[in-house]
């Protein structure tokens, strides 16, 4: 894939973000969106596709939706020719495709005034996406053999100007996009132009997000049951025999976890395997990155702790509470210019512990197996089954996090055990503003059904970034009690996974929120 390259001058992408499922993103704008220097985004782009800006972006919010235009057209250029002009490489992101009624082509025009280079990344338009995961195909050899995208949405005086006749005549699916508020007008129109007011029909609202509703019904009676329903925008109406088969092919909404939207709180530099798994499963899944790990460096502690591990006449026991703590201690080893093999050639007997299977995947990934991980993966658990394990006089030597548990020390002291507890890293808590408050609202909203935590430090993170709303309407998922604890001390609604596993966490979300998949 090609990256952007770093111009004096600068360069725009117009791109398409798609209708809302961030598995729609295209592999190019997904790139874009970690290379860019400026992100320009509008109101469509969902939470989900937000999150994955990375923390460093310079982003800026130019939000219109149908009949509200906050940041008009012409700023919007303004803001693309400014930012490229001071030699930064800007993403224009714009929802579904940028040519398919985003006034795409006007932005290139004054980009092309300004002698500015661009590209132009195609995205998922609504007009085949959401139809598709409402289970309505737009063409259909038994029913239609062609579809036309038009745009719904009002001129300046509130009129539609469209050729019903003409609509009717090509007898093909008839997609308006922005058509919600003209809906009676579109309907009225197509029957006064000799349409069937039995022709099947179909409003769609937030379409491929877990807030996806379908109304279908026919030509005379779809304003009708789409005022019953109250759907809102964004929605799009498609007319046409083919919206008689969503009623067989629904898919979307009957996975396990369809119509389910979640947070996932997670160390930034970590990728998080459970929202893959939600995902699998139906799920929207919102990556937040509460936290961030900063190593501690230089750390002279662990270069002294190094320097004698080995030479202890009994046992020598090197433990782990974390897949990052595993990292950075490697990394630094490199960094003091040894590695695992001069510390286990002294002559002492080393083992290796491990708090967890995701800590012990991080150690098998450096080729070493973990000699002892406790039954239940937590830090009093850990402390109390070394200090069983551990033989008389041996020296533990712990790698964590600046402030670790404190559960994990007292039984190995109270063993007689000597230990050394080296901090690797300290915790930072930080979250994009903007996606601080696009949160802040969904939760407000009930938009999201759950978040989910795997250490006491994500709560930590998320509170201290997520401030002023009511935590007890928050549904947390807590990977252990220790995670349980902390989430309810802000009077969380807390469940805890059987075990410490996302395995486990993936469990508990589909106990608490999933379906049977209906075939």
């Amino acid at each position: 894939m090609e990256t952007m390259q770093k111009e004096e001058k600068g360069k725009v992408w117009l791109a398409g973000a798609g209708p809302g499922d961030a598995a729609l993103l295209t592999l190019k704008t997904a790139e874009l969106m970690e290379s860019a220097d400026v992100v320009v985004y509008d109101a469509l782009i969902s939470a989900e596709i937000l999150s994955r800006i990375p923390e460093d972006k310079q982003v800026i919010y130019v939000g219109k939706h149908a009949g509200n235009h906050p940041v008009p057209q012409e700023e919007i250029n303004r803001i693309l020719v400014r930012e490229a002009k001071k030699g930064k490489q800007v993403l224009r992101l714009k929802g579904g495709d940028p040519f398919v009624f985003g006034r795409g082509g006007e932005e290139l025009e004054i980009l092309l005034q300004e002698d500015i280079p661009f590209e132009v990344v195609p995205g998922v338009t609504s007009a085949a996406a959401v139809p598709a995961y409402a289970g309505i195909p737009v063409t259909h050899r038994d029913y239609a053999s062609s579809f036309h995208v038009i745009t719904g949405h009002a001129r300046k005086g509130g009129k539609v100007e469209l050729d019903f006749p003409a609509l009717v005549r090509v007898k093909g699916t008839l997609v308006f996009l922005m058509g919600l508020s003209s809906m009676e007008r579109i309907l009225n129109g197509l029957t006064e132009a000799g349409m069937d007011p039995d022709m099947p029909a179909a409003v769609l609202e937030n379409g491929t997000s877990a807030g996806q509703r379908r109304v279908t019904a026919t030509v005379g009676t779809l304003k009708e049951a789409s005022d019953r329903a109250g759907i809102s925008p964004p929605a799009i109406i498609l007319v046409g025999r083919v919206c008689g088969l969503s009623g067989q092919m629904h898919w979307a909404e009957d996975r396990v976890l369809g119509g389910r939207q979640f947070l996932i709180t997670r160390p930034r530099q970590s990728s998080s395997s459970l929202a893959g798994r939600l995902r699998a499963l139906g799920a929207q899944v919102i990556e937040m990155p509460a936290i961030r790990t900063e190593p501690i460096c230089p750390n002279e502690k662990l270069k002294k702790a190094l320097e004698v591990f080995g030479t202890n006449t009994g046992q020598e026991w090197l433990v782990f509470t974390s897949p990052v703590g595993v990292d950075i201690f490697f990394s630094q080893l490199m960094e003091l210019g040894t590695d695992i093999r001069k510390l286990s050639a002294r002559g002492a007997d080393v083992g290796i512990a491990a708090i967890g299977p995701g800590t012990a995947s991080a150690l098998e990934r450096r080729g070493l197996v973990p000699d002892l991980m406790p039954e239940v993966y937590s830090a009093a658990a850990l402390g109390k089954e070394l200090a069983q394990a551990a033989a008389e006089g041996s020296r533990i030597t712990v790698a964590r996090a600046e402030k670790g548990s404190e559960e994990l020390l007292p039984p190995l002291l109270a063993a007689g055990l000597k230990v050394e507890d080296i901090p690797l890293y300290r915790t930072l808590y930080e979250t994009h503003p903007f996606l601080q408050e696009k949160i802040r609202e969904m939760l407000e909203n009930g938009e999201i059904d759950a978040v989910t935590f795997t250490s006491a430090s994500t709560v930590r993170g998320f509170t201290g970034v997520i401030k002023d709303v009511d935590y007890g309407k928050i549904r947390a998922v807590c990977i252990g009690e220790q995670t349980a604890a902390e989430a309810e001390k802000h009077g969380m609604q807390v469940r805890v996974a059987d075990r410490a596993s996302m395995d486990a966490m993936t469990k508990k979300v589909v106990e608490l929120f999933g379906k049977e998949m209906q075939r």
